[in-house]
Order: structure tokens, then sequence, then C-alpha cells
């Protein structure tokens, strides 16, 4: 079942064409969360083959990152709040404990869109705690971009380089996911060093 996927959102990635790349990535990155990896991943073998430009595939798969992201930053920030105070104190999610969240996300909210895109299950929601603190957009763009770039580009030239081999494929995926979870870590704690650094003098 799951080839039969694969092979149909290559086929339907090969027709539409980068078009169909952003389409993709815009519903993965929203409200219809699947797997980048079954779009960009092809979309790097097709790369391979020479039926698309590597660049543009990279490029047309943040595009639509983006947007996707936009989309619920957008939800989050005109009706979020709104609907948090009126349903949350049945989650005893208090309005003193949103403005908490609130307030973190005002000071670290670009490192956290960042890093939210490079990780699985975050990545698709990290957009609404951004909407709700009323991220600056031109922050936002530029911090989702970069995670979503990495990622992107990650999974591409994973499809560029090992082609159709499926084992291959999953093995470099698992290595990849497993270093910018790593990686992610890491940045984590430099930063949490170097802004406390930074308080103290």
């Amino acid at each position: 079942m799951l080839d039969q996927v694969i092979e149909w959102i290559v086929a339907t990635v090969s027709d539409l064409g980068y078009g169909g790349i952003v389409i993709m990535m815009f519903l993965e990155s929203s409200f219809f969360p699947f797997p980048s990896e079954v779009v960009m991943i092809p979309a790097g073998y097709l790369a391979w083959k020479g039926k698309m430009n590597l660049a543009a595939v990279i490029f047309f798969g943040v595009t639509g990152s983006v947007l996707g992201a936009l989309l619920n930053y957008y939800i989050a920030y005109f009706w979020g709040k709104p609907f948090i105070l009126k349903y949350g104190k049945y989650f005893k999610f208090t309005e003193e404990r949103f403005d908490k969240l609130n307030k973190f996300f005002i000071k670290h909210g670009a490192v956290s869109t960042f890093i939210g895109r490079l990780l699985p299950g975050i990545r698709q929601y990290i957009s609404f705690p951004a909407g709700l603190s009323s991220l600056s957009l031109i922050k936002f763009v530029l911090y989702t971009s970069l995670g979503a770039g990495i990622w992107s580009a990650v999974l591409v030239y994973i499809g560029y380089f090992v082609g159709g081999n499926k084992e291959a494929i999953h093995k470099y995926s698992s290595e990849a996911l497993i270093f910018l979870i790593l990686f992610s870590v890491l940045f984590v704690l430099l930063y949490v060093y170097f802004n406390k650094k930074k308080n103290n003098n």
C-alpha cells in the first residue's frame, strides 16, 4: 500500500511539476500533515533523473512549507487567543498560563520556530504559538524558511543520491533525523548558555 502511495506521489509531482511540490508541502505544513519525506525524496529522485532542477525543487519545497506555516500562523493570530481563553479552562489552561507561554515565545519565538521546523511531530504545529504570540512576521518567515530549507535540502539530497533504493532511503532518512535531533539539542543548549551569559553581564 505504501509503495503504491509513493509511486502515486512520484507520478503526481512529475505531472504537476514544481506546482505539485508547492501544493503538497503546503498541505504537509498546515492542516493535512503527512511525511514530507514522501514528497521531497521523490522530487530529489526526479532531479537526479534530469526531470527537475535540484535547486528549484528545494526552493519550491520551502515555498510550500512557508505558505502552509503562514496559514497556521494566521489562524492562531486571529482566532487562537479567544478560543484558548474560552475553552482552555476546561483543560486547566488558565489565562495566567497562557500569558507565561506568550511571554516565553515573545522572547524565544524565533529560535523556537527554527528548531521546531527541524523536528517531526512539531514542525507542523510550531506556527500556532508563533501566531498566538504575534511573533514578527519577518522573523517568522525567515526562521521558518531556514528550518524548512535545511529539512527539505536533506530530503532532496537523499532522493538525489540514493535514487530508488528503498532500503537506503530508510537508512539515510533515519540517520538524518537522528543527526537533526542531536543538532537541535546542541543548538538549544548553546542558545541557553549564551543567553544566560548575556543576562549575567
